[in-house]
């Protein structure tokens, strides 16, 4: 039977503690309800169609693809991947404008101040700083340059571009088990420390040396108990109530 003791979160100053005191030479984050609150993969992808950067039609089918997911009838990795494919076409100097006004306006706002903190100690400490999401690339590069995480060090759902063009041809969607698949393709088969909030980013929690579940869904944090991980809820943070994308 688990405990009140085992199911209590750390403080903000524990965790940063217990961090801190591990030393880690790579740490891992997750950035969607990880780095700040929210989806912004979800929420980019309805906006950029409110802003009409694809055609009538092709907005038409990834709702009816979006609902089917949400139904069980599309897996999280064809989601993910579909929702980078529909800007095939458009030239990536667009859609990389469109990320910066998106993350300034709704991502920047809603970052969470312990995590923020966390991530700049971290970087003083020397840490090599990962940033890992089933979100598209151009929104998570853009939303992690405050935490001075490189684009190089960004694995994020991607598709190829060729002549500046963006085309439809998958390069990597990181989600699930794709998550710890990408990390070891780089060579990071043991992460010191890794950070994650849904059941999304199990797989890659599961190969760390210290996970550390922030925000976690209900789903993630029975696990994280269970594995007896240490767990933290930020300040004003709503908490995930589905690992399913909305």
């Amino acid at each position: 039977m688990t405990t009140e003791l085992e199911t209590a979160p750390l403080t903000a100053a524990e965790l940063q503690k217990t961090v801190l005191d591990l030393k880690p030479r790579v740490a891992i984050f997750d950035c969607d309800g990880t780095l700040w609150d929210g989806d912004a993969g979800l929420g980019f992808m309805n906006w950029s169609l409110e802003e009409g950067l694809v055609s009538r039609s092709t907005s038409d089918w990834i709702d009816t693809r979006h609902r089917a997911y949400r139904a069980g009838k599309v897996s999280e990795v064809q989601i993910c991947g579909e929702m980078v494919q529909i800007y095939a076409g458009l030239r990536e100097t667009e859609l990389r404008s469109a990320a910066a006004r998106y993350v300034s306006e709704f991502v920047r706002p809603h970052i969470f101040s312990e995590i923020a903190q966390l991530v700049a100690d971290l970087r003083a400490q020397g840490a090599q700083l990962w940033a890992v999401s089933s979100t598209n690339k151009w929104v998570i590069v853009e939303g992690v340059k405050p935490y001075g995480i490189p684009e190089d060090r960004v694995l994020a759902a991607e598709v190829a571009v060729q002549d500046g063009l963006i085309t439809s041809t998958l390069v990597d969607v990181p989600t699930d088990e794709g998550k710890a698949v990408a990390l070891r393709r780089i060579g990071l088969n043991r992460p010191d420390v890794v950070f994650g909030n849904s059941v999304h980013d199990l797989a890659m929690l599961e190969i760390a040396a210290h996970p550390f579940a922030i925000n976690p869904s209900p789903a993630l944090l029975q696990s994280a108990v269970g594995h007896g991980w240490a767990w933290f809820r930020p300040a004003g943070a709503e908490a995930v109530s589905s690992d399913v994308v909305k």
